[in-house]
């Protein structure tokens, strides 16, 4: 490789990953924003009734739409990625989840039509899953294929560091709208605020991914003739192991992100009387850290064995929530917000190799359709449900060892996974050389 080739391989590899990191914290921004006014506001604004509790239960239930509608876009997007290509399908989730957040912060509510703020709120939910589920897959792909496939874990939390980078963004506007506006001003329209913003964020995404070429793996794939007719088919007959093995090492550390970035606003305010702004905080801080410890967790797992590093952190997720609940219990902001610091310490540990050790089960023809279907499926039953879950457990029973005994029946899940999961990457399609035209 001469000296100009390795610059410009070095440089579109820089540019993949800022694309993918930028592009999955956009959209996750999109998507932390509804789940942190899902958390606190919604119930009130879009499905009031004289009941707090079912006015949560009605907004978290929006919530879980947005990851029901994901298997739609792992479905669609994915098919399309495996044969359009990764740059293509990249550009148009990014404007479905974009566009359908910007119009939620537009939305009326149902003070002014009624039920129909209700309907509305849902299908734009429902369109925000739809592009996030699409998104994902492919924002891996675009840093691994472009890396060296035995630094993957590195180069794959790219896409990894989008949720908490996304995390971070939404609830530090939140927060800060919450700080320089009266109750009354951020409940009538300061909300709408942090939605109406990811206009402006998507065109920067936009504009980073129609700069990239196209991924070196693709273009293999493309060049052989090897580009599968109907991948879906093919996922689910050819590498059924590979797509149970990813749906259940995504169950776990989905349910503990619903737990400590979602579900604890809740029991903070409601349980805990704690205020809005305390908990906000200490999702920030938490969400700080994992944006420097995402990425070395997929490191390490370069250097040392994934699937065993992923089964300590499994271990870890069903042990720390027994621990953390009675921490909270003191109503100490501190003991509190260390316990969320560990909480999303251990869930990097879990989603910083997590993009590699799902995209290598499958093939390279296959592994956006096959990475896309693991990653929203395992959203229905991860995700999507669990704040649901906790509201109703801690309804029932009044306490959180129920909440601890479910987190611990997921991490058995994640662990079946991770032992079927496959010991070694799977390569059958060699990276060209990159050429000039890659930098363009």
């Amino acid at each position: 490789m001469t000296a100009s080739t390795e610059t410009t391989d070095k440089r579109s590899l820089r540019r993949a990953f800022v694309a993918s990191l930028s592009g999955t914290t956009l959209e996750y921004y999109d998507f932390a924003a509804y789940s942190v006014a899902a958390a606190t506001l919604f119930g009130k604004l879009f499905f009031p009734s004289g009941d707090a509790l079912a006015g949560t239960m009605a907004a978290f239930s929006t919530y879980a739409v947005g990851y029901l509608a994901r298997p739609l876009g792992g479905f669609v997007f994915g098919r399309l990625g495996d044969k359009l290509g990764r740059k293509q399908v990249l550009v148009f989730t990014l404007l479905l989840t974009g566009i359908a957040t910007f119009l939620i912060g537009a939305l009326p509510t149902h003070a002014s039509v009624g039920g129909w703020a209700a309907v509305l709120l849902v299908l734009l939910r429902f369109a925000q899953g739809v592009g996030v589920g699409g998104e994902w897959g492919g924002a891996v792909l675009l840093s691994s294929e472009f890396g060296d496939p035995k630094k993957r874990g590195f180069w794959a939390s790219a896409a990894q560091i989008g949720p908490p980078a996304g995390n971070l963004l939404a609830n530090g506007v939140i927060a800060l709208l919450t700080a320089l506006l009266s109750t009354a001003a951020f409940e009538s329209w300061g909300w709408r605020v942090a939605f109406l913003l990811s206009g402006v964020l998507v065109l920067f995404g936009l504009w980073l991914r129609m700069k990239l070429e196209e991924t070196p793996v693709f273009k293999k794939i493309a060049e052989s003739g090897e580009k599968p007719k109907a991948p879906l088919r093919e996922v689910f007959t050819q590498e059924p192991r590979a797509l149970i093995a990813g749906i259940l090492v995504r169950i776990c550390p989905d349910v503990l992100y619903s737990l400590f970035t979602v579900f604890v606003l809740t029991y903070m305010t409601s349980e805990l009387h704690m205020t809005r702004s305390q908990g906000l905080t200490a999702v920030m801080i938490g969400s700080a850290f994992q944006l420097f410890l995402m990425p070395a967790a997929g490191a390490l797992s370069d250097r040392f064995n994934r699937r065993t590093m992923y089964m300590v952190g499994t271990i870890a997720a069903a042990v720390w929530p027994f621990l953390f609940f009675p921490l909270a219990g003191t109503k100490s902001y501190l003991a509190i917000a260390v316990g969320m610091v560990v909480a999303l310490a251990i869930h990097a540990l879990l989603y910083g190799p997590q993009a590699a050790l799902i995209t290598e089960q499958f093939s390279e023809r296959l592994r956006y359709t096959g990475s896309s279907l693991a990653y929203t499926l395992a959203s229905v039953v991860g995700g999507a449900v669990a704040p649901l879950i906790f509201t109703a457990l801690i309804a029932s029973y009044h306490s959180w060892v129920a909440v601890a005994l479910y987190v611990v029946v997921t991490a058995v899940l994640t662990g079946i996974g991770v032992t079927l999961a496959r010991k070694a990457p799977v390569e059958t399609v060699a990276i060209p050389a990159p050429t000039a035209e890659v930098a363009r």
